[in-house]
């Protein structure tokens, strides 16, 4: 289903050669075997992974952190997350993320991310760290890779010493050092990541892929690397010491003036639909297809080629006494809370451990208020707590509890964005093109992969390799195109 040839492009004439080349049928068994032992290798190398102290990819909790993920109404669970303490070995440093898989194949694209690009980022800090300049010339190697990610690389760059905040006079040497390290890090460790993904064998990532929102936190440093429409947002205390939201990561969607003007750069095209005209998408110079609903992702190499990529924006935070908490979530969390809701119900948790799970039940809450014919997006929480110490998540100033916070008179309140509280994800659909919610998918009967798989409010159509021409001199353009 990932594939987007047809049935008869994959079905070869009965006197072409194709058909009558033994040669070629010996090579597809030969690459069916290999294609067994590669899994096989996955499967134990899963298994390992699974069993590291320290890493958590289920729902959970430790004294740092609490893990939360549920299925939405669209099908298969594509949301995917970790947290890893002591990660890299290394003392007091732990690594987040949350990835949002779509497409026909996006469930496997987001746990494979999840499973490869920590390994990935900690062989590039380590080697970035000791100067191993031998090591990272192996990991690096990418020149088969698009040029636009490269010249886009160079651009984050330059742009994240701008972004850099302020450091305190005795400390901004070593900070500034860590985040120069990390940076390059996570540039080319998802550039490697981007590139085996495109090399597996056993998953089409060609029209499937997922976003990807990490951090390290090491000490009072806190590097993000983002990729797509999911999103980090800090729970910290203002001036009067009352609870504030401030968004961490950009919702790197194509509406944004940089991302499309790079993807029309590159013959790619970016408009909206009549009956979604808010949601802008990236679209194939020639069809109207896939319609991707973000600008850089993991996958989708349909648009490698016109301007989609995968290069994070990294960013980095020198935490403070009045930071709390972190909370990285897919948009079936921010597509109906605001920030400021988010921070709140993490804050109001009745202890750290349930936080994630209070929030994604909050939200579901507020998907059923707010859109009551339209199907839940899947959700996925990563919570992250600064003080070590603590029973409880924090001090909540309000006399609030978890489903006050998301009342009906607050959920219509919450749709203002304040300074501190960018809009919302917006790329869900409209409710009118929804069925029921409470319709389960898995136990209708004509539930199909594409259907309960690929997302309709993030991929819209699979490509087809049809003539640019028709009979009647059309390129088979959508009536329902708004240019």
């Amino acid at each position: 289903m990932g594939s987007c040839f047809s049935a008869e492009s994959r079905n070869s004439l009965p006197l072409s050669p194709s058909s009558a080349s033994m040669g070629i049928k010996k090579r597809k068994t030969t690459r069916k075997k290999m294609g067994s032992r590669n899994c096989s290798f996955e499967h134990r190398n899963e298994d390992y992974l699974h069993r590291v102290p320290g890493r958590l990819f289920l729902n959970g909790s430790t004294q740092l952190a609490s893990l939360f993920t549920q299925q939405g109404k669209k099908g298969t669970n594509q949301d995917a997350m970790i947290v890893w303490e002591n990660f890299g070995s290394r003392e007091d440093t732990v690594f987040c993320g949350v990835f949002d898989g779509h497409g026909p194949f996006g469930h496997m694209v987001a746990k494979r991310v999840r499973d490869t690009l920590p390994l990935q980022l900690s062989a590039q800090w380590e080697a970035n760290s000791k100067g191993g300049e031998d090591v990272l010339r192996e990991i690096s190697l990418n020149t088969a890779g698009s040029t636009v990610s490269e010249d886009a690389v160079s651009v984050s760059a330059a742009d994240d010493d701008s972004r850099m905040p302020l450091l305190e006079t005795e400390d901004a040497d070593s900070h500034i050092e860590l985040f120069q390290t990390l940076r390059e890090s996570f540039l080319k460790a998802f550039r490697v990541m981007d590139r085996e993904l495109k090399m597996h064998t056993n998953i089409d990532c060609f029209c499937s892929g997922t976003t990807a929102v990490t951090l390290v936190k090491q000490g009072r440093s806190l590097v993000i690397g983002n990729v797509g429409d999911s999103r980090a947002v800090l729970g910290t205390r203002d001036a009067d010491d009352s609870l504030i939201a401030v968004q961490l990561t950009v919702d790197l969607k194509p509406n944004l003036p940089a991302e499309s003007e790079r993807i029309r750069r590159c013959r790619g095209r970016v408009f909206a639909l009549k009956d979604e005209p808010d949601v802008a998408r990236v679209w194939l110079p020639n069809h109207d297809s896939p319609g991707l609903a973000m600008a850089r992702a993991f996958g989708d190499f349909c648009l490698k080629d016109f301007g989609l990529i995968s290069v994070p924006e990294v960013s980095h935070r020198r935490l403070t006494d009045k930071d709390e908490f972190v909370v990285l979530a897919t948009d079936g969390i921010w597509d109906v809370l605001s920030n400021k809701e988010v921070v709140d119900i993490v804050a109001s948790a009745p202890a750290r451990a349930s936080a994630a799970r209070t929030l994604v039940e909050s939200a579901v809450r507020a998907w059923r208020y707010k859109y009551p014919t339209s199907k839940a997006d899947d959700c996925a929480v990563v919570c992250l707590f600064f003080d070590k110490n603590s029973d409880d998540v924090t001090t909540f100033r309000a006399d609030h509890s978890p489903k006050d916070l998301i009342s009906a008179e607050q959920l219509d309140e919450g749709d203002s964005a304040g300074p501190n509280m960018l809009a919302r994800s917006g790329t869900l659909r409209t409710p009118q093109d929804a069925t029921d919610e409470d319709e389960d998918p898995e136990t209708k009967l004509d539930w199909s992969a594409l259907e309960g798989v690929a997302r309709k409010n993030t991929l819209k159509s699979m490509p087809a390799f049809v003539p640019e021409d028709d009979e009647n001199g059309k390129t088979g353009a959508n009536a329902n195109i708004q240019k």
